[in-house]
């Protein structure tokens, strides 16, 4: 290879495999057969995304050398002047995590080498247990724990709970409705039912989703602590963030937060006066790889552990670069995990696989994933308006998802 490798063209991709939209951005550079892939998926925004890269940050960024990874990240994310937003965020993401991709492909290296080398051989994993009850929440923990998995977060009717007994208004609008105290009530009470039927060895977790006024969310996380979550998610919108004193000072419960961060000022704070104990950044929200990799080692500092965002709505991509910081980063809490479907696996070629409760890196240079771009094409996006983040109160007021 030629010394000085430059970007020759940036492809923005996007597919819809399963139910969630992704943005998957492809650098190709001067060296022929080298390219690197990255995840820019804001689901919600798929085509404002798409628009960023192909109408702001390419034209920026052809002809420019592929290894100066640092300097590219910080000049884009000060390029646009206004910055630190999820749209522009994740396009600088799916540049970024390309470029670390062609980086550890010209090294002959998987990424966590470059980052340091392994902290461990696998991370451990937590998926998604649902049910309309109690019993049936209860029963698709253990089909779980039958599976290998030692992590199960558990919800019940989705987030904010059921919704078959509210009273709206007449004439009340269409939406996601949720009754925040009544989701209170049933939520502790299936965790209570769960925890009680369950080996204490499993580790329970519960998202609140921002779903809970302040000082609601306080009494939940005081209610919750007997029963011993491993942690609790997001139980303020990051608006909110102010009150993680006040809960700090009077509950116990584990506290982990971020999926919704964008800005260094939001999870700043929290770290260094230690009100939280996981991090859980959407790492393509943040910018990506660079952003991610500083952000584990501030957190470190403090004993805050990594806990990165896992959904759907993260590219098989985003997993593989989630894996390789998980595998490296000493302050490695837990990685979320959506179970991809086998259209995934045959999309995304070098998947991470998940054997007995932990997820495996492979040892392929760069992120070590594929895309089979003639597969990605038949399923195109959808062009929909999202209804679950239409989310209402019971007398119709918008509420955060």
């Amino acid at each position: 290879m030629s010394s000085v490798i430059r970007i020759r063209d940036i492809k923005t991709i996007l597919t819809q495999p399963a139910q969630s939209r992704l943005v998957i951005v492809k650098v190709l550079t001067s060296e022929p057969g080298l390219h690197g892939l990255g995840c820019a998926t804001f689901t919600q925004r798929v085509f404002a995304v798409q628009a960023a890269i192909e109408r702001h940050l390419k034209p920026f960024l052809i002809g420019r050398e592929v290894d100066r990874i640092e300097e590219i990240w910080q000049m884009t994310m000060v390029h646009g002047y206004w910055r630190n937003g999820p749209v522009l965020n994740n396009a600088i993401s799916g540049v970024d995590q390309a470029l670390w991709d062609i980086q550890g492909k010209r090294a002959g290296m998987p990424l966590y080498q470059l980052l340091g080398g392994k902290s461990r051989e696998a991370a451990a994993v937590y998926v998604h247990a649902d049910g309309r009850d109690p019993q049936e929440v209860e029963a698709n923990v253990r089909k779980l724990v039958e599976q290998g998995f030692r992590y199960v977060r558990i919800q019940m009717g989705g987030y904010g709970g059921q919704t078959s007994d509210l009273v709206k208004p007449e004439n009340a609008p269409d939406g996601n409705y949720f009754d925040p105290r009544a989701y209170s009530r049933s939520m502790l009470k299936t965790i209570e039912y769960v925890r009680g039927r369950t080996d204490q060895a499993i580790e329970l977790i519960h998202d609140v989703h921002e779903r809970l006024h302040p000082i609601d969310a306080l009494q939940f996380a005081k209610d919750v602590e007997p029963y011993k979550l491993f942690f609790l998610e997001d139980v303020l919108a990051p608006e909110d963030i102010g009150w993680f004193k006040i809960i700090r000072q009077q509950s116990a419960t584990p506290l982990a937060m971020g999926e919704l961060f964008n800005n260094p000022h939001e999870w700043r704070g929290l770290i260094t006066d230690q009100l939280i104990d996981f991090i859980r950044a959407h790492i393509s929200q943040i910018g990506g790889i660079t952003p991610a990799r500083n952000l584990a080692i501030f957190a470190g500092t403090f004993g805050v552990r990594t806990a990165w965002h896992g959904p759907g709505d993260t590219s098989p991509v985003g997993h593989a670069a989630n894996l390789h910081l998980d595998v490296w980063a000493p302050n490695f809490g837990i990685q979320e995990w959506y179970q991809p479907s086998e259209l995934e696996y045959e999309m995304f070629p070098g998947l991470p696989q998940v054997r007995k409760g932990y997820l495996y890196p492979n040892d392929n240079p760069g992120l070590g994933i594929e895309l089979d771009e003639q597969l990605a094409a038949r399923y195109p996006c959808e062009e929909i308006v999202e209804k679950w983040t239409q989310t209402r109160l019971p007398d119709g007021s918008p509420a955060r998802p």
